[in-house]
């Protein structure tokens, strides 16, 4: 016979919710400081490289490479949840 699972009072479940969304902000706003560091370092460093008005070119390049990150960060953080959630 399987026992059902006890049911979280709203209150645990709002709070849950609540810091849920606390983080997701927060990340927001940490996503936000790193695009607006790397885009600074885009202009200063990349941009000077290419011909003058390749400044679409440069933005491709950032947009590629944060691109690639953001895959290896999501598949290295999706194996971590694995590990964690066995």
């Amino acid at each position: 016979m399987k026992s059902k699972p006890a049911k979280k009072p709203i209150h645990q479940k709002v709070a849950a919710q609540t810091f849920t969304l606390i983080t997701t902000s927060l990340g927001l706003v940490a996503a936000l400081a790193w695009n607006e560091a790397i885009t600074e370092y885009v202009n200063i460093y990349i941009k000077p490289k290419f011909a003058a008005g390749s400044g679409v070119i440069s933005l491709f390049i950032y947009a590629l490479v944060i691109t690639i990150v953001t895959v290896i960060v999501s598949y290295q953080l999706g194996k971590i949840s694995k590990k964690i959630t066995k």
